[in-house]
């Protein structure tokens, strides 16, 4: 799993600010700790979708500091996180990947989208066909 670092800082309206030391796109406040965590995960994909949009690699969180709190992506979404910075990596378009999996590329988008409930066993095919494989450990 992927888990990004936040930094909580208490803003002058009583609402905590958000941000990521890793991703400095992504930005949000809450209410309490618990919505800025809720609040953090939604702004974080946000992020990622404009890193997928603009074609840019999506960086890997770093190490968090000590009691530092920290948002754990869902596995589907790192998964599509590995995926696209893969594709990038190979240098590999979505047109490219649609060919190599013999399906549009409308369904290679969607692939990509981290709101959209892909299946897992979709995701693994298209690392396939990168010459990668998905691995899911439990730890």
């Amino acid at each position: 799993m992927l888990s990004y670092p936040i930094v909580l800082t208490p803003d002058s309206n009583g609402t905590l600010l958000v941000t990521f030391p890793d991703v400095p796109e992504a930005i949000t406040v809450g209410e309490s700790e618990e919505d800025a965590r809720a609040q953090a995960l939604d702004a974080l994909e946000a992020a990622f979708e404009i890193y997928f949009s603009e074609k840019r690699q999506i960086p890997m969180p770093s190490k968090p500091g000590r009691a530092q709190p920290t948002v754990t992506l869902p596995a589907l979404v790192v998964s599509k996180v590995l995926l696209a910075n893969e594709m990038l990596n190979q240098k590999v378009r979505k047109s490219d990947l649609a060919k190599r999996l013999k399906i549009n590329q409308v369904q290679v988008d969607r692939l990509l989208k981290l709101n959209h409930s892909s299946k897992i066993e979709m995701v693994e095919s298209a690392f396939a066909a990168l010459g990668k494989r998905l691995e899911i450990r439990a730890v």
